[in-house]
């Protein structure tokens, strides 16, 4: 498995993400197990929650799965580099979410004891709450870390400026900050490239995009609609909005010899900006296949047949729509 440095920290990271947003609502605690299991045997050995994960099993169910995971032993919480989030709302009160400095604190201590751990790696703000001043926010934060409950702290759909206003008050404040974000980054979604990924490369914030494979779509969706298998009413809408861009798109995959979802999560990994995507496997099946992905390295000239397919935002902002 390949490695590197989560942004300017010197935590080491697996190249893939293993998320576990399924586990629950669409994958057995049991099937969950051995995924996580197989996993850590392949290297992956960054795993992505979030507090609100479960759907229809409940609020806090993903995390009480990986818990449990955790606590069965043989190593698994000193190898993993645990990451969750906190902003969704994790009770029906008027405090039970965002990021008010009392909220974070108790969707932490929630948090670890749903994991059954003493401490979490990644500690990620789900989205930016617009309500609440940085300096309270890194206040709540520090106290985590100075409790030994948080060691890094991390972002989710942030905007560039974003990024860049919450790294300069923790700098002013002496404090780490920022040292990843997530965002929705993949072939047909590239607004990030504008402002998002100069901000990450310019204070050292690791990228760790989400639904690599655009929810399925990049995954082979016309080759399994053939195949007779059904996908869901949103992803039907999508394959037939990009339907021309899909059959070009698939015709490389099969002239490269390789699979559109490991092209696709390849494209990512040649980004230096990028960390490591993150993987959702519902089945084993979904796990191993990902894993091909790692070895695939695609020429320029390759890079370039994608961009034309899939065109991004034109570049960084503001030479993107300016001169």
């Amino acid at each position: 498995m390949k490695t590197t440095h989560l942004g300017r920290t010197g935590l080491t990271v697996s190249r893939i993400c293993l998320g576990t947003m399924n586990f629950g609502p669409y994958t057995t605690p049991e099937d969950s197990f051995a995924i996580m299991d197989r996993a850590l045997e392949a290297g992956i050995q960054f795993f992505d929650t979030a507090d609100v994960y479960g759907r229809q099993a409940g609020r806090g169910a993903t995390e009480k799965i990986v818990g449990t995971w955790l606590a069965q032993g043989n190593g698994r919480r000193e190898q993993v580099v645990l990451a969750t989030k906190v902003y969704g709302a994790t009770g029906d009160g008027p405090n039970d979410k965002r990021l008010s400095a009392r909220h974070i604190r108790q969707a932490c201590d929630d948090s670890l004891e749903r994991l059954q751990t003493d401490h979490i790696d990644l500690y990620q703000m789900h989205h930016v709450d617009r309500d609440t001043p940085w300096d309270e926010i890194w206040q709540a934060m520090e106290q985590l870390v100075a409790a030994g409950k948080v060691v890094y702290v991390g972002s989710s759909n942030f905007a560039g400026w974003q990024i860049a206003q919450a790294n300069a008050r923790a700098a002013a404040r002496h404090f780490l900050g920022l040292v990843s974000e997530q965002s929705l980054y993949n072939l047909s979604a590239r607004t990030v490239e504008l402002e998002v990924l100069p901000a990450c490369r310019a204070h050292g914030v690791g990228v760790i995009p989400w639904s690599p494979l655009a929810g399925g779509l990049l995954g082979g969706a016309l080759q399994k609609a053939k195949e007779g298998r059904r996908a869901s009413e949103r992803l039907q809408k999508s394959v037939e909005r990009y339907r021309a861009q899909l059959e070009t798109y698939e015709g490389l995959c099969r002239e490269l010899g390789e699979s559109p979802a490991d092209v696709a999560l390849a494209w990512l990994l040649a980004n230096p900006a990028v960390t490591a995507p993150i993987i959702g496997p519902r089945t084993m099946e979904q796990l191993t296949g990902s894993l091909r992905a790692l070895e695939i390295t695609l020429s320029a000239e390759q890079l370039a047949r994608l961009d034309r397919i899939w065109p991004g935002p034109g570049g960084e902002a503001p030479e993107a729509y300016a001169w």
